[in-house]
């Protein structure tokens, strides 16, 4: 058994392993420094990674009983199973430290007998590129899993390159949200092809492509894999993955306008968080997303008291557009630009793009709001045009601006038919406006066009079909949805609904779409 658990590791058998070792007596086990390095692998896949950890440390106390032609293999096999301790706990320092001795044991002649120096070398490489991603060493990352993908598929060891294709769909993620999603479509399938469509590690690759989607703004496409997602990965035994995957529902819960969903989500990811060795990379954009998430459900006095605690991150981007956001919904437009300007200006290190398109956008908003049209319309220009290629719409879904996109789109603009896009994909999401007082009477009176247009409100129709209903052009609907919203003190489709129906415009329950016009 102990001479074959590697290998049956690699090829994800590893629970049939530790079916074999159920069958030997307990006091057996105890008593060979072999078996106690199994019965650690096993501790890991029941969750119980302290357990594991201190059936390694007998072990190694015992190392001195193991035969002299067996001490090479004895090492290789406890050399793996920290490692994969080090990465269930998110220890990455730890893993960066067990692959570069098992690419040293990879020597071993024991390790040459067992015919596995090349998978072994595999395993090691993958495991730090894996770690490298999390530590964002893109480069490092890049070429250990090329190498150890490429390896895995030469020894013929499919499930080690499975994991390998899963994690490189993260590192893709880092670049591109069109290449995230090439990359975990190509691991998906090559799941399917050898039914490990429910594996654990399939549902990292599920992960990434549900997040890439949200972020695409696709979220109709994105709940099916996220869902899919959580059926497959282990939150209590992978609590790394688990952050992933929770803050992944945050934000496509946050796209959506269900801001105590997406709560619940980070606070989830929180406490997996806590669980971990070292900060996940994650850790700090979940906790900004959480911040948001508390200023939209008007919770700024708890959101400004956590900024304060979480003082030390104040020159991170993601926390730097979380000030912004507070700032803006504190009516302190110039404090929130103020707030922006290093993310925007590169005066903080290594800003992502994904950070710079919400400071970008804030930072219009902020400018509009302080009546310097002329630089919203220049911060507006420069997120649309950093967001053109990879389509990644989630901050216009985060910050709705739809009448500060509007005016732009009359304007002299390249993405004009990007900001449609984005208009459209905001009639169909709910999505809260800052905390204000419910309008005791219209601000202005409904004319009969708009009233038109009010009674398809309800419905899930999109702005082409509503003016295929009516005969209308797109651009007339929009116009009088934009003027209803004005009137009603609406910022969002489903406010305009909701303070029409007090107001005895719709009835309590309007169900359907009109069949014809009024």
């Amino acid at each position: 058994l102990s001479d074959h658990w590697v290998a049956l590791d690699l090829d994800g058998q590893a629970a049939t392993a530790h079916e074999l070792l159920a069958s030997f007596p307990v006091t057996a086990v105890a008593a060979d420094a072999e078996l106690t390095v199994l019965r650690a692998a096993c501790e890991l896949t029941r969750g119980s990674l302290a357990e594991a950890g201190r059936q390694l440390v007998l072990a190694a106390k015992r190392s001195d009983s193991v035969a002299a032609d067996r001490r090479g293999r004895f090492l290789v096999m406890l050399t793996v199973v920290r490692l994969s301790l080090a990465r269930q706990r998110g220890d990455l320092p730890g893993v960066t430290g067990e692959a570069g001795r098992l690419l040293a044991a990879v020597e071993d002649p024991d390790a040459a007998q067992l015919m596995l120096g090349d998978d072994l070398c595999a395993l090691a490489l993958i495991s730090l590129g894996t770690a490298e991603v999390y530590a964002f060493r893109a480069a490092d990352a890049h070429r250990h899993l090329e190498q150890g993908i490429a390896l895995a598929r030469r020894t013929g060891r499919p499930y080690l390159e499975l994991t390998g294709l899963a994690h490189q769909s993260e590192l893709a993620a880092h670049r591109s949200l069109t290449l995230a999603e090439q990359r975990s479509r190509e691991a998906i399938e090559f799941a399917r092809q050898h039914g490990w469509g429910e594996e654990p590690i399939t549902g990292v690759a599920y992960v990434v492509l549900g997040s890439t989607l949200v972020g695409q703004g696709r979220l109709a496409e994105a709940e099916p894999w996220l869902a899919r997602a959580g059926r497959t990965l282990r939150a209590e035994l992978e609590p790394a993955a688990g952050l992933v995957l929770h803050h992944a529902w945050g934000i496509f819960e946050l796209a959506r306008g269900r801001d105590a969903d997406a709560m619940a989500a980070f606070r989830a990811a929180e406490k997996l968080g806590g669980l971990l060795a070292t900060a996940h990379p994650r850790t700090i954009p979940m906790r900004a997303h959480l911040l948001h998430t508390q200023i939209r459900l008007g919770e700024t006095r708890r959101a400004e008291q956590a900024l304060t605690r979480l003082d030390e991150h104040s020159d991170h981007g993601e926390m730097r557009n979380a000030l912004a956001a507070l700032r803006l919904a504190q009516g302190r437009p110039q404090a929130a630009a103020g707030a922006l300007a290093p993310v925007i200006d590169g005066s903080i290190p290594g800003v992502h793009p994904f950070w710079l398109v919400p400071a970008l956008l804030q930072e219009a908003i902020a400018r509009d709001a302080l009546g310097d049209h002329a630089a919203a319309g220049r911060a507006l220009e420069r997120a649309l045009g950093t967001v053109e290629a990879d389509r990644v719409l989630f901050p216009f879904l985060l910050y709705p601006a739809p009448e500060l996109l509007e005016r732009h789109a009359r304007r002299r603009t390249t993405h004009a038919a990007l900001i449609w896009q984005i208009l459209d994909q905001l009639e169909g999401v709910s999505t809260p406006a800052a905390p204000a007082a419910e309008p005791a009477r219209l601000r202005e009176p409904i004319s009969v066009g708009e009233t038109r247009i009010l009674r398809y409100l309800p419905t899930n129709l999109l702005v082409p079909e509503i003016a295929g209903q009516l005969s209308l052009s797109v651009n007339t609907v929009r116009t009088h949805i934009r003027h209803l919203y004005e009137k009603l003190g609406a910022h969002s489709r489903t406010e305009a609904v909701e303070r029409a129906r007090a107001l005895g415009l719709l009835a309590p329950a309007s169900r359907g779409h009109p069949k014809n016009g009024p």
